[in-house]
């Protein structure tokens, strides 16, 4: 002959609390082994960069401007996360692209752009207005990633 067995709404809903505090420690146990078995959690590098605007006389009397990054050259580490805070100073915009590791922007005066990446590859890596190319066009406009 089968039993039938019932249950209170109170000690179901006790029981069931219980089980999802034993379950969410031991998620937090896990996650917590896993932090320090691979070490520390890994720190995103910030860079904080802004447009910059040279401008003089030439001999012959005609303006001369040329834009740049500031700092023009920054140092990463492989397999490190960085971000990069972008502030447009001087210029209206900056549309920019980080040959060789897939990233892409625009900086415009006033705002800052933010973009972030994980370089995977030891390199120099340059930072390219699209806009201020060459002498002509008020550049070059370059900066340069080392990742060692």
């Amino acid at each position: 002959m089968s039993k039938v067995y019932f249950i209170h709404k109170r000690k179901f809903y006790l029981a069931l609390a219980l089980t999802a505090a034993v379950i969410l420690a031991l998620a937090y146990l896990r996650w917590e082994q896993a932090i320090l078995a691979n070490g520390k959690p890994e720190e995103v590098s910030v860079y904080h960069l802004v447009t910059g605007e040279f401008s003089s006389t030439g001999p012959n009397g005609q303006k001369i401007e040329v834009y740049r990054w500031d700092p023009g050259h920054i140092v990463v580490s492989r397999g490190q996360p960085v971000e990069l805070q972008i502030t447009g100073v001087n210029g209206g915009s900056h549309p920019f692209v980080i040959e060789g590791l897939g990233v892409r922007g625009i900086v415009r005066k006033g705002e800052t752009t933010v973009v972030r990446f994980t370089p995977e590859h030891a390199g120099t890596y340059p930072i390219v207005c699209l806009t201020h190319r060459d002498l002509e066009q008020n550049g070059p406009m370059v900066g340069y990633i080392r990742v060692q």
